[in-house]
């Protein structure tokens, strides 16, 4: 279609005969879109003073993950950090992991899988989609459960003493623009050698010296990783412990107490393309080679139910979602009956999960931790959930101390992920996990390279 004048001032004209949305008009053009069309009665309903839940698992202090990108870091951390706690009895509040530590890692390891990938795909041209999706961002933050997890139990982990939060690690965009200009540039030479003919061993040897550079520029952002830790510590008996010169997998071996084998990324996809009851995997999105990124689809009803089973065995769940949809970020509040844009504007906003999904308007897109959930009548109702967005936002509180809650139709609509353990899922769906995973294209709204 042309726009023409004459198009336009029909649309004018209906707009004029919209009484309604003149109303409307001023109150968004004062306020905003999410400010005028908030129902106060559902966010005050979810945001209750007492923040009581019929199953509450962990009432941790919340992180802060500030200006990065690293939800799903921290997030697993936070669980990980749960089970040191009860581990060691130390008081709730007094401990942390380093998130700066894995956070140095991952971005050597994802230096090394994006020059692997220039190597792989060096006679391709530069407009190729797989190169394009490639060189558009070397360096990012975002990754999902297995990449954590493959992370930790090749690295290990270090109490937050032994790595310390830096400019660089709270706030990511410098370190991943300067990151992103050195790798682009090495991959240029890297698909000059190649297309030259340069033999393996060579082109293996221009990839180390490219990260040993890598390396250099995380120590200077970062600080260097520590490669052995002290870890002193007053239980909640007021006695205190020391240990010393532990490695980082001592460590995790020794205190974090959970195998994070026994954990598995259950998703729910729907959509005519993702039968449930199938393994699905993602075209290079193994960052961490050593661990694959794995994916079982089910229903709703089915993850929910082995959520809700880790909740009373006494143990939160990691999780990922498209947490900004309907939410009031200040109060701490997620459900779709938030905000009423439909009368706002007087249009229909109509896509269901599935076709939200499918067409990029909702994709999973920030990792937290469920701490609790509330059961009325044998049915969830509401969930509890912890941040790491800190405590306080423009100088205000935020949510609970930091926690959030969402109603259940908000976790049926914008929860996409768990990783709980396969022993809360039916013996048919572990045999699933075992066979052959459907690979879905790299491209793939669920891509952890470039989603969480």
């Amino acid at each position: 279609m042309k726009l023409s004048k004459e198009s336009i001032a029909r649309m004018a004209e209906a707009y004029k005969g919209a009484t309604t949305q003149h109303v409307a008009e001023r109150a968004v053009t004062k306020n905003g879109i999410l400010a005028a069309s908030e129902d106060i009665q559902v966010a005050k309903g979810l945001s209750n003073p007492a923040f009581a839940f019929s199953i509450d698992v962990d009432d941790e202090a919340v992180a802060n993950q500030k200006q990065s990108g690293r939800c799903w870091m921290f997030a697993c951390l936070n669980f990980c950090r749960f089970h040191v706690e009860k581990e060691l009895d130390l008081p709730r509040g007094t401990f942390e992991l380093s998130q700066a530590y894995l956070a140095f890692y991952n971005k050597l390891e994802r230096s090394n899988w994006f020059l692997d990938h220039i190597v792989a795909t060096a006679d391709k041209g530069l407009d190729d989609r797989e190169v394009t999706w490639l060189v558009n961002a070397p360096m990012q933050d975002g990754g999902d459960w297995d990449m954590v997890c493959g992370l930790i139990e090749k690295y290990g982990v270090v109490p937050h003493a032994a790595m310390v939060e830096t400019a660089c690690t709270n706030d990511t965009a410098q370190i991943n623009t300067a990151l992103s200009h050195l790798l682009r540039q090495d991959a240029l030479k890297l698909r000059s050698m190649v297309r030259e003919g340069a033999a393996d061993a060579d082109v293996e040897a221009a990839e180390e010296a490219m990260l040993t550079e890598v390396y250099r520029v995380l120590c200077v952002a970062f600080g260097e990783p520590p490669q052995k830790v002290d870890f002193e510590y007053t239980d909640s008996k007021k006695e205190f412990h020391g240990v010393y010169g532990l490695t980082p997998l001592e460590f995790y071996r020794r205190y974090v107490g959970i195998d994070l084998d026994d954990y598995v990324g259950v998703i729910n996809v729907p959509g005519e393309g993702n039968p449930y009851g199938r393994t699905y995997a993602i075209e290079d999105s193994d960052q961490v080679p050593e661990r694959e990124n794995l994916y079982l689809n089910v229903d709703m009803p089915t993850l929910k139910a082995a959520v809700i089973d880790q909740l009373k065995a006494g143990e939160p769940v990691w999780f990922g979602c498209d947490v900004l949809q309907h939410c009031d970020e200040q109060l701490g509040v997620m459900s779709p009956d938030l905000y009423d844009f439909d009368d706002l504007f007087g249009v229909e906003f109509s896509m269901d999960k599935a076709e939200r999904f499918a067409m990029h308007q909702s994709l999973p897109t920030h990792a937290m931790m469920i701490a609790g959930v509330n059961i009325v009548d044998g049915k969830p109702d509401k969930w509890k959930i912890e941040n790491s967005w800190g405590t306080e936002a423009h100088g205000k509180k935020v949510g609970h101390n930091g926690y959030y809650v969402c109603s259940d139709e908000w976790f049926d609509e914008f929860v996409y992920e768990v990783a709980v353990r396969r022993s809360f899922l039916s013996p048919e769906l572990q045999k699933a996990l075992e066979g052959e995973p459907v690979v879905w294209p790299f491209w793939n709204t669920f891509n952890p390279v470039t989603s969480l």
